[in-house]
């Protein structure tokens, strides 16, 4: 069997847990290879938050369907939900075929000849914060959806429906529907709201003005575009195998991880 593992190295805690990992691992016989080579392995180890699964994830989808094992070195933990501790009893159920698994699907995004693959979502927004507002319209393979007047539209994936969305009013949407959660941001209009829809549906956005858009993916700034030029999101046939811990189910992380569902008083 052949594993990689990806750290946050500029966090004490991953690099340590790295190092002990690494000779944990050596002692099961299991050879550990540099992380570019991930199309050769059977499974990752991702050490470090949210952030550093989603940084990992465009080189993950090179093996696609991967076994990613990711632990929680980082503040919330919301994806990388294994805890520290948990991590040899899960690996050791995994040995014996006794685990759980959580597909995470990708959707493409392509802006003219450019194609992009994003695990959380596409936003696009206005340039700067004192910028004005911006016109997106989306169109998918049926008619228009809907034209938004915003500070900007966020696309996500249900993975990506308890991050930025969910902050911006969007909903919850179980990790194993295949959908897509259209989320405005600071809308212009009060009856601007969040959409969920079918993931099999092909989505094009542009700029209705004369304007320039930040298009964000996964948090990162990819690139400018500008009025008419062309944004499409589809779902990808790219997916990673998220290794659930024992006892731990998707509501459980709301519980614990969000308070969903928690008396505020």
């Amino acid at each position: 069997m052949k594993g990689t593992i990806i750290y946050n190295e500029t966090k004490e805690r991953a690099v340590k847990l790295y190092n002990q990992l690494k000779n944990y691992l050596k002692e099961k016989c299991i050879d550990i290879v540099p992380k570019t080579e991930v199309e050769s392995v059977d499974f990752a180890i991702v050490l470090g938050g949210d952030g550093t699964l989603l940084r990992a994830s465009k080189l993950l989808l090179k093996k696609n369907g991967i076994d990613v094992f990711a632990i929680n070195v980082g503040t919330l933990g919301f994806l990388t939900e294994i805890k520290e501790c948990e991590f040899f009893k899960t690996f050791e159920n995994y040995l014996n075929g006794n685990i759980r698994r959580e597909k995470r699907r990708f959707v493409s995004l392509k802006i003219n000849d450019r194609e992009y693959e994003v695990l959380n979502e596409v936003v696009i927004s206005k340039v700067k914060f004192s910028s004005k507002m911006i016109d997106v319209v989306i169109d998918g393979e049926s008619g228009k959806v809907c034209s938004y007047r915003a500070d900007g539209v966020i696309v996500a994936t249900p993975t990506g429906s308890t991050a930025y969305s969910l902050s911006a009013g969007g909903p919850i949407v179980m990790p194993r529907i295949k959908a897509m959660v259209i989320t405005p941001i600071a809308p212009h209009n009060l009856t601007s709201r969040a959409i969920v829809i079918d993931g099999n549906e092909r989505l094009t956005l542009y700029l209705e003005r004369d304007e320039e858009a930040l298009v964000m993916i996964d948090g990162d700034i990819g690139e400018r575009v500008k009025s008419k030029e062309r944004i499409e999101i589809y779902y990808s046939d790219k997916n990673i195998n998220l290794i659930l811990p024992e006892n731990r189910d998707y509501y459980s992380i709301l519980r614990e991880k969000l308070k969903w569902g928690d008396n505020l008083c």
